[in-house]
């Protein structure tokens, strides 16, 4: 039935979701009854007719997805030969030679569809229960439904709060989930806060903007959250964020509907905040000590943890003193940003700005560019695992911090960014390809982990699987680094395994 179906679209191409959706059923309903077929072998289960069928299978649907690109692009390909026979009729060269250009990049893009198609197909045998998860992350209702529009249009057709929900979901879809799953008002809260605390990060980053000007907007921004309708333009890093500058008073709308306690929180960490980033102005390539690099990353992630802290005890839903222990969540937060400094090494340097303290680096190279042109080098792994061990060394003070959360939402809300930094960190450990590319974990690895983070025992077997994960990939050479390594796995493995309830 599905099949027939899947032929009566292929005639129309113009239900591409629903030829998908089609796919789908298809290869799941494959999988269900192979799997019911191996499990009534005798004798042991006879792999080589499940590779068979699983090769042919891939086999079938890439000549789908070759059969339905040809249909999408044919049009396009045919019309470019109307206009080269055109244009030879009237004799332009010039004209007849960008037509050839823009005809071999039609084809280029078939191609690209055609294997990262492939790809996909590949995905779902090897990773199938990560597929799951997108799918329930796709169609569960974890994300609110917004128009699908450019982000500038959206600011001039939703109200306030849906404008800054819908921004949320365009800068982090993976933070617009987790927050959009915590209970009211505290919610809204939190939405601004991240909002608020992302304008002053993109105006940091935004390596075009005048260091002078610079400095004045970071040391003042928590003031203008009382300006009404108060905004900036041609300002930010990338163009979802300087949107979000440009329609601030939206933001700040909002800001100045919540309760004047969260109002308060949310201004006193964005001056902090503020006041600290610009410290750090025209320095980005002289960060020189460990302490400075720590210093900087309380700045920037640590006090987020204090601020969410406070939030959540004054929302009731938490211990009034969760944010006592300052230490805690300053650890967390900094856990988070290494992680990310980490990650964006080639980035940050392209962008001129680096992060990585000389102090680390400069037992490795005489200049830190030098790991990009020789990324499996002893030296430069070497560094890169300093690095990873120096962001895992918060992983115990992580782990204290969220066995003393209580609320089930606010837990998965906090769980979450720790457990995907840790598996981030599980992926660049050792890793040369940080030195020429960006790494980040797989899409259906980051759905899974969404789903599965909702209890502390879940949170721990995770810390547990990845810290296990980094152990198997310490280098067998001995020296310091190796050293303590070994031993931060046993003790996050210890913690992980005493503190999981039976």
């Amino acid at each position: 039935m599905e099949i027939f179906a899947v032929c009566l679209l292929l005639r129309n191409p113009s239900y591409p979701q629903l030829l998908g959706l089609l796919l789908w059923m298809i290869l799941w309903e494959w999988i269900i009854q192979s799997c019911k077929w191996l499990g009534f072998m005798h004798g042991g289960c006879c792999l080589t007719p499940y590779i068979l069928f699983s090769i042919s299978l891939v086999i079938i649907l890439a000549l789908i997805s070759l059969y339905v690109s040809n249909m999408a692009v044919a049009p396009t390909i045919n019309r470019v030969h109307i206009n080269l026979a055109h244009v030879r009729n009237t004799n332009n060269g010039d004209n007849v030679d960008l037509i050839k250009q823009q005809q071999g990049s039609i084809l280029e893009q078939k191609w690209f569809r055609i294997v990262d198609m492939l790809k996909r197909i590949a995905y779902l045998f090897i990773f199938p229960t990560e597929t799951i998860a997108i799918l329930k992350i796709k169609f569960g209702g974890y994300i609110k439904k917004m128009p699908e529009m450019p982000l500038d249009e959206l600011a001039h057709t939703l109200n306030d709060l849906d404008f800054c929900y819908a921004t949320l979901n365009k800068v982090s879809r993976s933070f617009g989930i987790v927050i959009q799953q915590l209970p009211q008002p505290l919610k809204d809260s939190i939405c601004i806060f991240y909002l608020v605390l992302r304008g002053l990060d993109s105006i940091e980053d935004d390596m075009t903007y005048p260091d002078d000007k610079k400095i004045f907007l970071l040391c003042n921004f928590h003031n203008n959250l009382l300006i009404e309708n108060w905004s900036v333009k041609n300002v930010g890093d990338t163009e979802d964020y300087r949107i979000l500058l440009e329609n601030f008073g939206k933001v700040i709308n909002v800001f100045k509907s919540l309760d004047s306690e969260s109002q308060s929180i949310i201004l006193n960490i964005t001056s902090r905040m503020g006041t600290g980033m610009a410290e750090y102005v025209g320095k980005t390539g002289s960060i020189e000590t460990v302490a400075s690099y720590n210093l900087y990353c309380h700045y920037v992630a640590g006090l987020v943890g204090h601020g969410l802290a406070a939030l959540f005890s004054h929302s009731g839903l938490e211990d009034p003193g969760l944010h006592v222990h300052e230490h805690l969540s300053n650890s967390a937060g900094l856990f988070l940003q290494k992680t990310n400094i980490i990650r964006d090494y080639l980035e940050d340097l392209q962008a001129g700005r680096t992060w990585w303290p000389k102090e680390i680096w400069c037992h490795y190279a005489v200049d830190l560019s030098e790991f990009v042109n020789n990324p499996h080098g002893e030296r430069s792994l070497e560094c890169l695992n300093h690095m990873v061990l120096d962001a895992l060394n918060h992983v115990p003070d992580v782990i204290n911090n969220l066995a003393r959360v209580k609320h089930p939402k606010i837990l998965e809300s906090c769980a979450i960014p720790q457990v995907m930094a840790i598996a981030t960190l599980a992926e660049l450990y050792n890793n040369p390809l940080v030195f020429t590319s960006v790494v980040k974990i797989r899409k259906g690895l980051a759905c899974k982990l969404l789903l599965n983070c909702s209890t502390l025992n879940e949170v721990y077997a995770w810390f547990d699987f990845f810290i296990t994960k980094i152990g198997r990939k310490i280098p067998k050479r001995i020296n310091v680094n190796t050293h303590n390594m070994h031993k931060l796995v046993n003790r996050v493995k210890k913690l992980s395994n005493i503190n999981l309830k039976p």
